[in-house]
C-alpha cells in the first residue's frame, strides 16, 4: 500500500471536497462561494479553477479571504468580489476553506495563516460551509495541541493577555519569519497564539474571548457546521457530515 504523505492528503482531500460538492449539487454555475487560506484551501481553489475551465462551472463569483487566495484566483482565472458587491449583497451560498484543527463534532480552530477574521466573516456569512485536511488535523478535543490564534489591536496586548490567562491560556505573540517584529494580519492587527493545558470548551470560550476589549476575533470557529472531507495516508477521504 502506498502511504500518502501530508501534502498529498491536502491534495486528495481538495480535489475530492470539490469533485463530491459538485456532483451533491452544493457547488452550481452562478454561485456565490468564498474560498479559504493555506496549504490545504489553495488545492481546493485550483480544483475549483480546473472545473471552471473544463466547462463544469459558469460564473462562479468568489470571496476570498486572504491577498494569498486573491493572487491565486487571478492566477487561476477566478473572478474576485468582496462581500459589498452588489453582485453578492453581503451573502455567500458556500464556502471552502481548510482548518488546523476540527474536532468530532466539526468545531474548527483556523488562522495558521493569519487570515481567521476575513475566514470567519466570509464562512459566518454563508449557507453551507466545506472544510478540507489532512488526518493530522484531526483532533478529539481544541486548543491543547495548536494554539488558538487571537488577533488583537497591538496597543491592548498585555490587558489582553492578562485577560486570557485569567481564561487558562498560556499567550505568545506570533512573530515573523523573515521579518522583524511581530506578523501583521491583512488587518494590520496582531496575533496571539494560545494554549490550554487542559481542553475548554471551544463554543463557549469563542464568546468569551472576543468579549475582551481589544480582541477582533479568535480561530474558534463552533456557529456553523461544516461538511468536513479528511483525508488519511492510506488514501481515503473520510467525509464528515
Amino acid at each position: 500500500m502506498t502511504v500518502k504523505t501530508k501534502d498529498e492528503q491536502k491534495v486528495l482531500a481538495a480535489t475530492t471536497a470539490i469533485d463530491v460538492l459538485i456532483e451533491e449539487g452544493k457547488i452550481k454555475s452562478g454561485m456565490k462561494i468564498g474560498l479559504g487560506t493555506g496549504s490545504t484551501a489553495l488545492p481546493a481553489v485550483k480544483r475549483l479553477a480546473e472545473r471552471i475551465e473544463d466547462g463544469t462551472l459558469k460564473n462562479v463569483k468568489a470571496v476570498v479571504t486572504s491577498f494569498q487566495t486573491a493572487n491565486a484566483c487571478a492566477d487561476w482565472g477566478i473572478p474576485v468580489y468582496t462581500l459589498n458587491d452588489k453582485v453578492i449583497l453581503g451573502h455567500l451560498d458556500l464556502t471552502i476553506d481548510g482548518a488546523d484543527e476540527i474536532d468530532q463534532k466539526n468545531n474548527l480552530i483556523k488562522g495558521g495563516g493569519a487570515a481567521l477574521l476575513r475566514e470567519k466573516i466570509v464562512a459566518y456569512n454563508s449557507d453551507s460551509y466545506a472544510i478540507v485536511a489532512d488526518e493530522s488535523k484531526n483532533v478529539e478535543s481544541l486548543g491543547t495541541r495548536f494554539a488558538l490564534p487571537v488577533e488583537i489591536i497591538g496597543d491592548a496586548r498585555f490587558p489582553i493577555t492578562k485577560a486570557l490567562e485569567a481564561l487558562g491560556a498560556k499567550c505568545v505573540l506570533r512573530e515573523g519569519v523573515r521579518k522583524c517584529g511581530p506578523v501583521i494580519t491583512d488587518n494590520g492587527n496582531q496575533i496571539l497564539d494560545c494554549l490550554w493545558e487542559n481542553p475548554v470548551e471551544a463554543s463557549i470560550m469563542e464568546a468569551k474571548i472576543n468579549e475582551i476589549p481589544g480582541v477582533v476575533e479568535n480561530g474558534f470557529f463552533t456557529k456553523l457546521r461544516p461538511i468536513a472531507f479528511i483525508a488519511h495516508a492510506d488514501g481515503n477521504v473520510e467525509i464528515r457530515r
